[in-house]
């Protein structure tokens, strides 16, 4: 490309920082007379594009808290849209995500005063990932604990706020949150918005070794955190989490005796129960002989598991 129309593309990569995608096209559409064939230009255009025609899906959506919804599944449409490439021109991709993010978190910033409890958490949620998404982990931090004082216990902000303390060099109480988290509730969990290494180094090393996807990628996740020493920071259960526990292993148990069960989902479900159940007789000083039952379920279940959780 000739200075030119360098100097033209980057105006359209700060417009697209700007959050205008608008003129940021009419710049690239520009630039297709003079560098047809730049693989840059075509990357940036295509982005604004795709943003473009976003804005305009949203824009239908009457209802603000919708609206906010799919604007966070835009952003994972994008991503998959852009993929699609087979080179990544980095400036064009971080100018989109800056601008959408800071258009998201304007946006969503006057829906936070909520009187539900549940709405409130999902709002302070994806205030919170609009700032992650931004590199303001202080503030993320600030909005999912919001999330969470509003809502306490739902997977989902739990993720995000254990993301953003390994985001912050705070892996301890990201391991302790991430786990929690699925513990909770593995499907609330969406882990397009999970940045950092703790996370994503465990997530891809089940999906290559283990080639899991979706929903059950999701149950495994807890399984191997454990395996591999990642979820490693346990913590009592009160009385009434022992009861639930105990009802919904047995409850599963007598599921996996169903032929037709989803086994897919219920043994790495199981499986995590177990390894709860075991942590408090570990931590409440239960005899040896209940653990050792326990263990003996797991092996049942799935040996190569047992011989990496007992090794």
């Amino acid at each position: 490309m000739d200075e030119q129309t360098v100097s033209q593309l980057q105006d359209a990569i700060l417009y697209l920082r700007l959050g205008q995608p608008e003129q940021a096209y009419k710049i690239t559409s520009t630039l297709f007379e003079q560098a047809l064939e730049s693989e840059e230009v075509i990357y940036t255009n295509r982005c604004c594009v795709f943003w473009i025609d976003s804005r305009k899906r949203l824009e239908q959506i009457a209802d603000p808290y919708v609206r906010s919804e799919n604007t966070l599944n835009e952003w994972k449409s994008f991503k998959d849209f852009i993929t699609r490439e087979t080179k990544v021109y980095e400036p064009a991709f971080y100018a989109v995500k800056k601008g959408f993010f800071t258009n998201a978190l304007n946006s969503f910033s006057e829906l936070l005063d909520c009187s539900d409890s549940l709405q409130k958490a999902e709002m302070y949620r994806r205030t919170g990932i609009c700032y992650k998404k931004l590199g303001d982990f202080e503030n993320a931090r600030t909005c999912l604990i919001e999330a969470n004082n509003a809502h306490e216990g739902l997977a989902s902000v739990l993720a995000e706020m254990a993301d953003c303390y390994s985001l912050c060099g705070e892996d301890r109480i990201g391991k302790v949150l991430f786990r929690e988290a699925f513990f909770q509730n593995p499907e609330a969990i969406d882990l397009n918005f999970l940045d950092s290494q703790l996370i994503k180094c465990l997530v891809k090393n089940i999906q290559d070794k283990k080639g899991y996807t979706g929903k059950q990628l999701l149950y495994w996740i807890p399984v191997y955190g454990v395996i591999g020493g990642i979820f490693n920071i346990k913590r009592p259960l009160s009385s009434l989490e022992v009861a639930r526990l105990a009802k919904n292993i047995y409850q599963m148990e007598n599921e996996y005796k169903d032929p037709s069960c989803n086994e897919e989902i219920l043994v790495p479900k199981l499986l995590n129960s177990y390894f709860w159940l075991i942590d408090h007789y570990v931590l409440t000083h239960e005899s040896v002989p209940k653990i050792n039952e326990i263990l003996l379920k797991i092996k049942i279940l799935d040996s190569q598991i047992y011989e990496a959780y007992t090794n």
